[in-house]
């Protein structure tokens, strides 16, 4: 069988299913005794064994087999989620992920799943430390099976809930000819009712009809018994049923939890044919015919996307050229037909736009499991919380957001939060908080990571950038603490596996300045640290002012400009042989473009002063004249002209003049 054609397939859901259980396993970890989602795990685990057996990957398929006995020891209550072995289920969702890695990378280096298997292999085989308070169970003798601890606490937490659990006994009829079939239809009527705590036999066993006639289930449901007896009994072949309630009490005489059941059962013998009713199976056709179908997905290649955004773009392009004719022309006819145009253009524009985001959600979720992994190395107690994971972002953001925020977090955890001790000490809460939170605000995505830990130490931050030779005189603390981003610079003294090389925030100031986004920290020493990330919502079409210096066009994005003011010379001052103009009682640095850019330019009567904000930073720049606001395309630049770091790329005007768009990022 030729397999190939299924790859893409086989390894976008194998990490898209590692995902589901990195989550679902962190879930469960604070939530040990919710049954749904310990099922949601076994069925995922099973999902990946099925795929990677059918492409062939033993490996892959063994481990996450080994994986099933541990979460079947969960499911039978014979086994504790505990921090040991969830741990261990990480090592092997980690394992899992590098053999997924390595076949999309074409890789054939074997990874040794041996030690992983042992680990799981010991815990599912080893006895279950016996529980501190012994839980009795007094089950009345129609049940097959004592209940174990699991099944107890679970039916427990249904009933404080308000619902129902229901012991089922069924006796079959003699004549069925397809038991197995007959069973797994009451299965499905029950589990249409609520959710199935146990089953004697088990799905396997009815699967491959080894059972007699007599048949078991407990359900958790929020129908009565009465409701559920009637169910049953209408289902055709069904001889016998019995139904009665479970109930959680507390014994008084020894103070020790215990289920009971009602005495008091209802039985209902049937004769060997029933005529259903009609009216109930029509109510029911018409209830499914009112459910709305599930919104619907398909999965598109990301080269086509990118392919309809440049033709897009093109568009945008050309309805721009369009417009100068229009404009040099003056023809009523053209106008309102370009006007069509203009509105259909930017219909799809917004549309495609709207294809290729894709909510922050698909980066942040890797994080929780980092913070707790961070947690227990670094021994600090930590709660994480994420706001905003819905945010949207162009996907080429997305794709390099993820480093920078994993430097930013693991600061938080290494830099920020402090031991619990010393948190107890200083009079706060012994668990530390770390927060990542997304929104947008206007035309860009704000992400912040806050902690409520030690914060900058500014002293700390002046005496180590001395020490690297940075002149820190005359620098206001916010800039100081800005200093963090700098090439090599790290207050940590010694070296760890989490932070201390100095390479983290450079690696951040690069990647988001790259993206045409900017960062600043905000501290107090004490109190705790935000860093700020601003980021454009999408790379390929902006608006932006177009400007002239000299004989030259430049664009500069809005998404930077604070606002415009005429240049007057008497406003000019000099300060550290530095021009700054003073603009409402604050002092702002000026770049003349001109001199900046090795532009000709002669002086005119009137100029302008760009006022640009830029990671907490202000500078005026300087331009001759102002040629107004347009929405451009961004072209990259290309290898040829990729040492020209002052400029992001370069866009194609309604005239056909090819103009390069400023970086403000790196002139500042």
């Amino acid at each position: 069988m030729d397999t190939s054609q299924y790859m893409n397939m086989f390894l976008e859901e194998s990490m898209d299913n590692l995902q589901t259980l990195n989550e679902a396993l962190l879930y469960l970890e604070q939530s040990p005794h919710d049954v749904d989602k310990l099922n949601e795990i076994f069925r995922v685990a099973h999902t990946i064994k099925g795929m990677a057996a059918t492409m062939g990957f033993s490996d892959i398929a063994e481990l996450t087999h080994k994986m099933e006995d541990v979460l079947s020891k969960f499911r039978e209550g014979k086994l504790k989620v505990t921090e040991y072995v969830v741990t261990i289920l990480f090592e092997c969702l980690d394992t899992l992920e590098k053999m997924v890695n390595n076949i999309e990378n074409g890789n054939d280096e074997a990874i040794d799943i041996k030690t992983v298997m042992e680990s799981l292999d010991k815990i599912a085989n080893e006895e279950n430390d016996k529980p501190e308070e012994v839980i009795a169970e007094t089950i009345e003798k129609n049940i097959k099976e004592d209940l174990n601890e699991y099944d107890i606490s679970v039916a427990k937490q249904a009933i404080e809930n308000g619902m129902n659990v229901i012991n089922i006994n069924i006796t079959l009829s003699q004549n069925t000819i397809l038991k197995s079939a007959r069973a797994f239809l009451i299965v499905q009527e029950l589990e249409a009712q609520g959710e199935i705590l146990k089953s004697i036999p088990s799905t396997e066993d009815i699967e491959n009809e080894q059972f007699d006639l007599e048949l078991y289930f407990m359900l958790i449901t929020s129908s009565t018994k009465e409701e559920i007896n009637k169910i049953v009994s209408n289902i055709s072949e069904v001889r016998k049923v019995e139904v009665s309630d479970v109930e959680v009490t507390n014994t008084e005489a020894t103070n020790i939890e215990a289920i009971n059941v009602e005495t008091k059962k209802e039985e209902i013998i049937k004769p060997k044919e029933i005529v259903s009713n009609k009216k109930e199976e029509q109510t029911k056709v018409e209830k499914k015919k009112d459910v709305k179908k599930a919104h619907q997905s398909v999965r598109v290649d990301l080269d086509r996307i990118d392919k309809l955004m440049n033709m897009v773009s093109e568009l945008v392009i050309y309805r721009t050229r369009l417009e100068q004719i229009v404009i040099d022309d003056k023809s009523q006819e053209l106008v309102e037909t370009l006007e069509q145009v203009e509105r259909t253009t930017s219909e799809l524009q917004e549309l495609v736009m709207k294809i290729r985001m894709l909510p922050l959600e698909v980066v942040f979720n890797r994080f929780p499991r980092m913070i707790r992994d961070l947690s227990l190395e670094l021994n600090r107690d930590i709660d994480f919380v994420v706001e905003g994971a819905q945010t949207e972002l162009d996907r080429t953001v997305i794709d390099e957001i993820g480093e920078p925020l994993i430097h930013l977090l693991r600061n938080a955890a290494d830099h920020g939060i402090e031991s619990r001790e010393a948190r107890i000490a200083q009079g706060k809460n012994p668990q530390g908080t770390i927060k990542l939170i997304a929104y947008q605000e206007g035309t860009k995505a704000l992400i912040k990571v806050t902690d409520d830990g030690a914060g900058i130490n500014v002293e700390k931050v002046r005496a180590k950038a001395e020490k690297v030779g940075i002149n820190t005189e005359g620098m206001r603390n916010n800039d100081l603490k800005n200093l963090i981003f700098a090439q090599g610079f790290s207050t940590n003294e010694v070296v760890t596996d989490v932070s201390g090389r100095g390479v983290g925030m450079d690696v951040v100031k690069t990647k988001i300045s790259a993206l045409g986004g900017s960062v600043e920290v905000v501290s107090e020493e004490g109190v705790g640290s935000t860093f700020i990330i601003k980021l454009p919502l999408t790379l390929q079409i902006i608006q932006a002012l177009l400007v002239k210096v000299g004989n030259e066009t430049l664009a500069i994005s809005l998404g930077f400009i604070d606002r415009v003011i005429d240049y007057k010379e008497e406003n000019i001052k000099k300060t550290n042989g530095e021009e700054v103009i003073v603009y409402r009682e604050e002092i702002i640095n000026l770049i003349r473009l001109n001199n900046r850019l090795g532009i000709d330019s002669e002086e005119k009567e009137k100029s302008f002063i760009i006022i640009v904000k830029v990671g907490g930073k202000t500078v005026g720049l300087l331009v001759d004249s102002l040629l107004g606001q347009q929405e451009i395309v961004i072209k990259p630049l290309g290898k040829t002209l990729s040492s020209l770091k002052e400029y992001i790329g370069a866009t194609i005007l309604g005239n056909g003049l090819v103009t390069l768009i400023l970086d403000v990022a790196v002139l500042i």
